[in-house]
């Protein structure tokens, strides 16, 4: 909205549809904001004071609009204080869509879009700079050409090409340099794999008579039949998938052996379970009743558990123009890697104006550097059960939930989390007395199940010792767990070259990573506490 003398009003607001919106609202309010936040910016010349009140007045809402789960459990936002920087995902979140509402206004402020454009760049930067930095090659990728050739000579558009990845396989990298905002790659929706496919070929009588059958079965059976048609549509696009995809559904004895005692192996023994019975109650019986539409060579389970693998790793979620949303594969589009630090994550609608699902930038990616997109907020457990690898870096999404017995007092009722979970403590600001680098939500937890609620000005002895019981009960619980981790690396290094047993060291390795933490903040808590206890007495 514009306004005189080069102002305009930009509107900022919580949508009441946003899962953890009283969470949000009720931070929101605390810091005198409503969940519909309009700000008046004043266009600043070229007066640098105007510019960064300006954009840390925007910024204060949006970082608490862009909050996620983790965000919010691992951030103290108690009483009134601004938000400040939560994270590297919030604040380049945060930052485009401040940058997004002001370049749908008519304010001329350029110095505050290159201000916001910088931010996003320095949260970045250093952080991108080890995936940017891996080495690559080009050799052996004919398919790969091939399958590019064919989606340009159908209307794709892009900046992007296809090399091999130093442990990382195929990826995608910028031909020249894309700034914000830039379209990496543009995919006509008619070289989208979607369910219409399923509804026009000769199955789809026979598997809507199904009661309770997903659309998204359907394409997995579909892909089962038609990755062995010579004559199909997307034969180039078949050609470049892998025989195997080496996700955590294929995991070996030992590999599964390595993982005991992790949320790891309780997540891939539940997916292979639901998975096994989902087949064997379904794709006999179709065979059986349709040999000519389901041909069994073509539905063993191996087939199957490879249709899974591919679309668990290579589907997206999309928004076409009818307001639906589909699950779909997009050729091409599957080349581009997961990555902590994104250059894409908004990608999942359909451009009602050219029919086309277009990957804008979230922040600059140079001329060979590799273009990775966000496959979600998710743990390195999930992406390894699913995607077949771990992330490079630190996971902030890698949580540990915990379930601690408190005894009998249930104070859940009082607490607006009813689970909780820790995670690697040098994601912590917080180190000092009553946070310890740990998350409150789960300390206050504990401090009631022993009708204990400390102030951070409080300094007795009777909260000194109160605090230290809470540590002490975290270091049992935790020396536990680690002990049922057990030594991972000499127990499995005869095995370790196998790419299965591998990850399972790794992910099982990041798991005591992080409960070392965890006793290390509560050791170095408790001293802390002990030196404050010894202030009181003398």
């Amino acid at each position: 909205m514009a306004g005189e003398n080069g102002s305009c009003t930009v509107l900022l607001q919580l949508s009441e549809n946003d899962p953890f919106f009283d969470k949000k609202k009720q931070i929101l309010q605390a810091r005198g904001f409503g969940i519909r936040e309009q700000l008046n910016l004043q266009y600043s010349s070229s007066c640098p004071d105007s510019v960064a009140a300006n954009l840390e007045k925007l910024l204060q809402v949006a970082r608490i609009i862009h909050l996620d789960e983790v965000e919010l459990y691992f951030n103290d936002f108690d009483g009134s204080r601004p938000v400040e920087f939560c994270s590297t995902r919030n604040e380049v979140e945060a930052l485009n869509s401040i940058l997004s509402l002001i370049n749908h206004t008519s304010l001329k402020d350029q110095a505050l879009r290159d201000a916001i454009k910088d931010g996003i760049t320095r949260q970045c930067g250093e952080k991108s700079l080890v995936e940017s930095r891996v080495g690559r090659n080009y050799e052996g990728l004919t398919k790969e050409y091939q399958l590019v050739e064919w989606g340009v000579s159908n209307g794709v558009k892009t900046s992007l090409e296809i090399a091999l990845i130093e442990g990382a396989g195929r990826g995608a990298i910028a031909k020249k340099d894309l700034g914000i905002g830039d379209i990496a790659l543009e995919i006509p929706v008619s070289l989208i794999i979607s369910e219409e496919l399923v509804r026009q070929s000769d199955m789809f009588k026979i598997l809507e008579s199904i009661e309770g059958i997903s659309v998204e079965t359907m394409m997995l059976l579909w892909s089962m039949k038609e990755r062995h048609d010579c004559n199909s549509k997307f034969r180039v696009y078949l050609d470049t998938l892998p025989k195997e995809f080496n996700t955590g559904l294929s995991f070996g004895v030992d590999a599964m052996m390595a993982l005991d005692d992790t949320t790891l192996f309780e997540e891939i023994m539940q997916a292979k379970e639901h998975l096994r019975v989902q087949y064997e109650e379904l794709v006999p019986a179709l065979c059986n009743n349709n040999p000519d539409t389901f041909p069994s060579e073509h539905y063993t389970w191996e087939n199957f558990l490879w249709a899974c693998e591919l679309w668990y790793s290579n589907s997206m979620k999309i928004m076409f123009a009818d307001g639906k949303l589909r699950t779909c594969l997009i050729p091409i589009a599957g080349f581009l890697n997961h990555s902590l630090y994104p250059h894409i994550t908004h990608y999942g609608k359909v451009d009602c104006a050219t029919n086309t699902l277009k990957f804008p930038l979230l922040r600059p990616c140079l001329a060979g550097e590799q273009c990775c997109l966000s496959y979600g907020n998710l743990s390195s457990s999930h992406l390894i059960t699913f995607y077949g690898f771990s992330p490079l870096g630190d996971n902030p999404y890698d949580v540990i939930p915990i379930d601690i017995d408190v005894g009998e007092a249930d104070c859940s009722n009082d607490s607006p989390w009813t689970t909780h979970m820790v995670r690697g403590t040098w994601f912590s600001k917080n180190h000092g007395i009553f946070h310890y680098g740990l998350p409150t939500p789960l300390l206050d937890y504990l401090r009631k199940a022993r009708d204990h609620m400390p102030t951070t000005t409080a300094t007795t002895k009777e909260d000194m010792e109160l605090e230290i019981e809470v540590l002490e009960d975290l270091i049992s619980t935790f020396n536990s767990m680690m002990d049922n981790l057990g030594d991972t690396n000499s127990d499995y290094s005869e095995d370790y070259g196998s790419w299965d047993v591998k990850l399972s060291v790794e992910f099982k390795d990041g798991q005591k990573r992080i409960i070392s933490s965890i006793l290390s903040s509560c050791d170095d808590g408790i001293k802390l506490l002990q030196t404050h206890l010894q202030k009181c007495t003398s």
